[in-house]
């Protein structure tokens, strides 16, 4: 898990709709399925906090999967085309 995921666990903890707020946005169905649990009653909205932190992880913007650097083509030498 990320440090923000580990965070986010956190804030959970005290605030479990806040943290799905967060994670997940303000439109989300996921955030009123949290509210509605924290209704009924605290532990069920922990943890499906933490259930929705933990299947949405945290991804870096800056990842450069799928970026080809310009002549590091792959190559296939001896192939017909």
């Amino acid at each position: 898990m990320h440090s923000r995921d580990w965070f986010l666990a956190v804030i959970g903890f005290f605030l479990p709709p806040l943290a799905v707020f967060i994670k997940r946005g303000f439109l989300s169905g996921d955030f009123w399925i949290n509210v509605a649990l924290c209704i009924l009653g605290y532990l069920p909205g922990l943890l499906h906090s933490w259930y929705i932190i933990s299947c949405y992880p945290y991804e870096s913007k800056s990842s450069y999967r799928g970026v080809t650097i310009p002549g590091r083509e792959s190559q296939s030498y001896g192939a017909i085309q």
